[in-house]
């Protein structure tokens, strides 16, 4: 191998679940590390939620209707799935199997009932929290989208209370109050566990 650089173990794959309260940023971010990080894609769940305006079909959301979700979701399509804000998310296991086989780690942006869904399945996945700075701030950014009703936002933001309790059982904890350094530190947790000795070979040093 050039260089002796130690390589990947086959199987040995990353599969990076980031959650946070609704406006903390989760989503920009994993966007970011998509864009940035070698070998990252992101794993685009199904939805019944309708789209936002930008959001396009199969890069954000794939949008089905709910006796579709629910079809899919009996006869066993996705790996976790969850009713979040009034709507059904799901993550597809065919859609994480064809990343994986091609040698891709897989970054999901997901709610906390689907990540410990996801634990379970995958108990080697690296699990990352982001949270905002302060509450304030937090609703600031989500009346600044201008994408949601009154109702909607308080619904996000007393939920968002309730997701933060659970930001122990994540590995890793991100405060994104400041993007560009909350970008830097989710990227070092991935190239820190892409490191992670159970993860890579050293077969180059077999002759010596």
């Amino acid at each position: 191998m050039a260089g002796g650089e130690a390589e990947r173990v086959d199987g040995q794959r990353l599969l990076i679940v980031v959650s946070a309260p609704s406006g903390a940023g989760k989503t920009s971010l994993c966007e970011w590390v998509v864009r940035t990080v070698p070998n990252v894609v992101h794993s685009v769940s199904h939805t019944t939620r309708p789209p936002r305006r930008h959001e396009v079909e199969g890069r954000d959301y794939f949008f089905v209707d709910e006796a579709r979700f629910r079809a899919m979701a009996e006869s066993g399509e996705f790996a976790e799935w969850a009713e979040v804000h009034g709507h059904l998310y799901g993550t597809s296991r065919a859609q994480l199997a064809e990343h994986f086989g091609a040698g891709n780690d897989i970054i999901l942006d997901i709610d906390t009932q689907g990540a410990a869904l996801l634990r379970k399945s995958f108990p080697d996945a690296v699990s990352v929290f982001i949270v905002p700075p302060s509450w304030a701030l937090l609703e600031a950014r989500l009346r600044r989208r201008h994408t949601d009703a009154e109702a909607d936002i308080r619904r996000r933001l007393a939920r968002g209370r309730e997701e933060v309790k659970q930001y122990n059982q994540y590995q890793y904890v991100i405060v994104n109050e400041d993007f560009a350094r909350a970008a830097g530190e989710l990227q070092a947790v991935i190239l820190a566990e892409r490191r992670r000795s159970f993860r890579v070979s050293l077969e180059f040093l077999s002759g010596c």
